[in-house]
């Protein structure tokens, strides 16, 4: 018989009903205990069907031969109900390039591309391959749904981007200069070309080797120091000649240090001074590789505002510059691999958006 509570030990006249509840009290741990039994899995059939892509991108689906058959009776009655939304399905057949004497336009059917501001998106003359490569992303559309996702449609975002800085600059605004500015010489506080690991103290001694060849493989730092010199030298002697600048983290401190003040002013200068494509162009380019720099040396080497200090063999395309602003990430993934579909992933996305900069600031001699 399990051990009454304290209470009822007490004598019965200060506690009347001690001696009735005694019966009714039990320990919380007087239930018999039971071990866990694993049951064997006994689940029988086929395994669970592939998974298939969604229906907005499936353009030409092939029909079943037994359409009755091939779909379940819920999905049949769901094909029968009428759309409740026109951006499910693509409203155009055709889209062409309509050439004109001082601009290209991207045509659906008859119905010119028009940016988010309503206003007629418009190519310059000297880029019809930028408007040739933004009706091809109109073409491979399915759904009228797709035009409001900005990564599948780069180049439209990027063209009606350059579109608004235009417009502004006839009505004598500068909004959206100043912001790219703004965001620019912030960036270039915390500029990741400039950023370098720390210098070791242990020397040469802690390199560490590749286990396929025993070479020893170059240190962060080392690789960092030597990408960014070759950039910064590009820098300070074709586009900004004889300015000074500093890594922004020292060799013994975690705390960044400010670019000179000359430095600053003149980049501002610089910018504040760009065409509205490339200006439009340098502001992706910063978001994505979160560099200044960078994003200077692929505008500077690819833009048809900048051919007189072009070299004849480009030397820093799309790769270079994805290289460039991801080298710790690339640096670690060589050391211990990489995660499939993350570092793959954030790689070609990359890639994407650096290559839409290239493309919009590009240009044919007139």
């Amino acid at each position: 018989m399990a051990a009454l509570p304290r209470a009822a030990a007490l004598p019965s006249r200060l506690f009347p009903s001690a001696r009735l509840n005694a019966s009714r009290c039990r320990c919380i741990h007087s239930s018999p205990v039971k071990a866990a039994v694993a049951h064997p899995a006994t689940a029988h059939g086929p395994p669970p069907k592939a998974p298939a892509p969604s229906s907005e991108f499936k353009k030409h689906p092939t029909p079943p031969e037994n359409p009755e058959s091939a779909q379940p009776a819920a999905e049949r009655a769901n094909l029968t109900k009428p759309t409740t939304s026109g951006l499910r399905k693509r409203f155009w057949k055709d889209v062409h390039v309509q050439g004109m004497p001082e601009e290209y336009q991207v045509l659906l059917d008859k119905r010119p591309v028009r940016t988010p501001t309503k206003e007629v998106l418009s190519i310059p003359p000297t880029k019809p391959h930028l408007a040739h490569a933004i009706a091809l992303e109109w073409d491979v559309m399915t759904t009228a749904q797709q035009a409001i996702k900005t990564h599948l449609i780069p180049l439209t975002s990027l063209s009606a981007r350059a579109a608004d800085i235009v417009r502004e600059d006839a009505e004598g605004l500068t909004t959206t200069r100043e912001q790219i500015i703004k965001t620019a010489m912030r960036y270039l506080e915390t500029d990741t070309l400039l950023c370098w690991e720390p210098e070791r103290e242990t020397g040469p001694t802690h390199l560490l080797e590749k286990q396929e060849t025993g070479e020893p493989i170059e240190s962060l730092r080392e690789i960092q120091m030597r990408v960014a010199k070759e950039i910064m030298g590009f820098l300070s002697t074709k586009v900004w000649p004889g300015l000074e600048i500093k890594p922004i983290l020292d060799s013994e401190s975690i705390m960044p240090v400010s670019q000179p003040r000359g430095t600053q002013d003149s980049i501002r200068t610089w910018i504040s001074e760009l065409s509205p494509h490339d200006l439009a162009a340098l502001e992706r380019g910063i978001l994505a590789s979160k560099s200044l720099l960078i994003a200077v040396r692929l505008l500077v080497e690819w833009s048809e505002n900048f051919r007189a200090v072009q070299r004849v063999e480009r030397k820093f395309g799309i790769e270079e510059a994805a290289e460039a602003s991801n080298l710790e990430v690339k640096w670690q993934t060589d050391m211990w691999g990489e995660v499939e579909d993350t570092h793959d992933v954030d790689w070609e996305d990359l890639k994407r958006q650096l290559g839409s900069v290239v493309v919009l600031v590009s240009g044919e001699r007139r």
